[in-house]
Formats: structure tokens, sequence, C-alpha cells
């Protein structure tokens, strides 16, 4: 069985949990007989072998992204050459991991079209959510129940407008922005009278993924939920947390009190302003007087990042407790972690995740983190690790900061309230058993020998019954 997974970015380009998610997924599938393919967007349409694995790039279109590409009709000329790949490695099932201009749903209608049967796995909220965060307005948890009218003002609010400025802007009739766009007209003013007619094609676009994927994968329990309100069946969905690659080293010793030591904490992952390390800094800052110290591995993977970085060593260049380190190769993850008393987790967006939460389970410490999202789905508060409430308090982050330096018995209770998490081996298993049950399906509905062949005429999106339009 060879299964072709597709997502945003691969090695060599820095990796996030997504990608670093892919890899080890593939290289568990191996043994249990499935073959892996990554593809994923680059500047050039280039094959090669990343530590035994095959990675195809399929190359997007140069310059700037067309705003109706971008929101819904996804990229021309990425879908052309990821058609080529599909037709070159023949898989037998399309795993794909991300929606975006470049992995669109054009893919998953072209394999469609060939009686390829689809996955998909949801990583992000950037899957349904235009602001990438899934908090409504920016400040509360949404549950992700997609609409035009619903999300528009949204996303204009999170474009910088206030939010009564972004509800009467978003009242602007489709018709309205289909005629700036036939024109031409784009950027600031003009993007914003466009938002209610671009977000009309997202919405579309998404109901395109949510009808045509033979089987969604939740990897935490709100990711489900989500998909419910969406109108996805319960019979298309399948329940498959993340999980670690690597040995379980159990819990870290405890201390005899904690009195007296330095609470070494770490923090790593991209540095994006979503992941909330200048909240971790800004809190760390605001108790000079607690003895502990915070490494950040941050991980520079978009073109701001370097800037964010700066930003930051600036913001912390007067707390010696304070340092940045370079990001960590995964495979050193659980072991550099093993070395920490705390793993700090301060997003501030859904995470689906993140990963380094069960690293730092795997590696014997616990967490503290949002109360939010996936964060919130696995760390239990006061069991193996801590959560904060509200998740954007500079004030909750400090106090909770304060408890955890001062309090050594709390910090043993932590550690060993710690139990072994999943591991990759445990996904794959669950991945290979959806992949043969999919096959299967796509089997008894048309032959193998007809299978690939193209379908007369494109697939229309239909209309999911519980998307609100």
């Amino acid at each position: 069985m060879k299964v072709l997974h597709v997502v945003f970015g691969f090695a060599p380009d820095p990796a996030g949990g997504t990608e670093i998610y892919v890899e080890e997924l593939c290289r568990e599938l191996e043994p249990l007989g499935v073959q892996a393919v990554v593809a994923a967007p680059g500047p050039l349409d280039v094959a090669y072998d990343h530590r035994g694995l095959p990675v195809r790039r399929f190359a997007v279109s140069s310059g700037e992204v067309d705003l109706d590409d971008l929101y819904g009709g996804g990229d021309a000329h990425a879908a052309a050459a990821f058609e080529r790949i599909l037709d070159e490695e023949q898989p037998d099932v399309l795993h794909q991991h991300a929606l975006t201009s470049a992995c669109s749903a054009r893919l998953i209608r072209m394999a469609k079209e060939r009686r390829i049967p689809v996955v998909f796995t949801y990583h992000t909220a950037t899957v349904s959510c235009q602001r990438g965060t899934l908090l409504e307005w920016g400040r509360k948890p949404c549950d992700g129940r997609a609409s035009v009218a619903r999300c528009t003002p949204c996303t204009l609010h999170g474009l910088g407008l206030d939010p009564t400025t972004s509800g009467l802007v978003g009242l602007t009739p489709e018709i309205a922005g289909e005629l700036i766009g036939r024109a031409g007209l784009a950027g600031g003013a003009w993007t914003a009278l466009r938002m209610r007619s671009l977000m009309r094609q997202r919405t579309d676009h998404l109901i395109q993924l949510l009808t045509n994927v033979d089987a969604f994968v939740a990897v935490t329990p709100w990711v489900r939920e989500l998909l419910r309100l969406n109108g996805v069946p319960d019979s298309r969905i399948t329940d498959s947390s993340h999980g670690v690659f690597g040995a379980w080293s159990g819990p870290v010793a405890a201390k005899s009190d904690g009195h007296g030591e330095t609470l070494r904490i770490a923090h790593l992952g991209r540095l994006d302003p979503g992941k909330g390390t200048r909240l971790l800094v800004e809190a760390v800052r605001s108790v000079p007087d607690a003895s502990l110290s915070l490494d950040i591995f941050g991980v520079i993977q978009n073109p701001g990042d370097a800037g964010r970085l700066a930003e930051l060593q600036t913001l912390a260049s007067a707390d010696p407790r304070i340092r940045f380190l370079p990001a960590l190769v995964h495979a050193d993850v659980v072991d550099t972690l093993a070395s920490y008393d705390l793993v700090a987790v301060p997003s501030q967006l859904c995470e689906t995740g993140p990963l380094v939460v069960l690293e730092a389970f795997a590696a014997g410490v616990p967490v503290i983190g949002s109360s939010l999202g996936g964060i919130a789905d696995k760390v239990e508060h006061g069991k193996n690790g801590w959560l904060v409430k509200p998740y954007g308090s500079l004030d909750a982050w400090r106090a909770a900061l304060s408890r955890c330096a001062t309090d050594g018995h709390l910090m043993n209770k932590l550690k060993t309230g710690i139990q072994k998490p999943r591991t990759m081996t445990d996904v794959a298993r669950e991945m290979r058993s959806l992949y043969v049950t999919q096959l299967a399906e796509a089997n008894r509905s048309a032959g193998r020998a007809v299978r690939r062949t193209p379908v007369e005429a494109p697939l229309k999106p239909q209309s999911a019954g519980g998307l609100l339009r």
C-alpha cells in the first residue's frame, strides 16, 4: 500500500509540529507495510530523499498570491504541478495534512476524480478559521461553526478594525466585493470592502473539503466537535490523538523539598505571536526575585520570525535569567527537556497539540500551559501540570510562575503524576487501519481497474448540512 502525504512544508525547511508529526508517522508506517511519500509545495518541482523518505516538492505560483486564490480558488499552478505527482506516484490513499492556497481542495478533487480515497488530518485552526486562532473576536474560544455572516466581521477585526467598524464593513454586499475584485482593486480599504465576498469563497472552499474527504482525523476532542458542528457525520471522523517518538524516560526524580534550588523552565517552538513567547518573557520579568530560569529554544520558520526574535531579546536583555538558544533537533528534544523542571506552553490560540506537551511528558517533566484548546485537553491541572487561566493574563502567569518557583511539594506532585504518553507507533497502527478501511470502501464502490480513471466532469461543491453559510 502506498500513501501520499501532503503537508504545507517539509525538510530541509524549518519544521513545525505538523511536519514533525508527518515525518514520524511515515517512518512508523513503513514496518507496517505502508509505503509513504511526502509531497509539499516549494519554489520548484523537485524530488529528493530525506533520511530514506521520498519527498516530492511541487512548485507554487511565483509572485504575489491572488486574493481569490488565497481565500478559496487555490493556486492553479501548484495544483497542476501536484497533479503530475499524483499520476506518477499512483498512491492508494491521499492523506492531506493542510489546507492552504497551495494545498487546496483542488488537490482533493483531483484524487477523488481518480477514485483515490482521501484522508484529512485537522492539525491547525487555519483549516477553518481565517484568523488562524479560533478565538472569536480574538478574545474567547470559538466553537468553529463557520458562516459568512459570523466570520466576516471577526476576520476584519483581526486585520485591525475596531468591532463596530468591522460589523459595518462586513455588511458590504457580496456583489460589491466581486465588482471590486474584477476591477483589480486590492489592498487596504478595498480588501476590507471585498471581505464578505472573499469569505464566501473561503466558506465554499471549506464546504468542498468537508464534503469530498472520505475520512477526517481529529487529534483532539475540540476538533471532532468542530467537524460535527459543520456537518461532518461521526461515521467520517476518526479520533487519533498525537503521539511521541522516542522512549519513555519516566518521571524525573523528585527533589526533597525544592527550597533553595532554581526552577529550570524550557520553552520551545515557533516564534509566532500566537505561541505566547512574549507573554512568557514578560511574566518572568515581572517576578524578578523568583528563583527560576527560562531557556527559549525558538524556531525561525517564517519571514517575520527573525525580527520577533530580536524584539524578544531586547525585551529580555535586562534579565540574566532568560536565555535564547538555537532550535533543537527533534531527535534531541525529549532528552534535552529531561534536564528541566518545567516546560512552558503559553499559546494564545487554540492548538490541536501542541506536540511539545507530550514530549515534555515523555521526558517526565510537567507542563505549565494556557488553559486553552489542546493544552487543556492534555494537561490535568494540579496532577501532571498547571493550567493558567485566564490564558492571556499577565497577572495569572505571574502568579502561576511564582507558585511553581516557591512550592517544591507541588512540583514533586506534578512530576509523579505524569503518565506514559501515546507513541507514534500507536498513531501509525490507527492510520494503517483507517487506510485499509477507506481503500476497501473505494474498491467496493469502484473496481480497482477503474479507480484512477478520471470522471467525465469535475466534482461540484456540495452543501454540508450543518455548515452555516
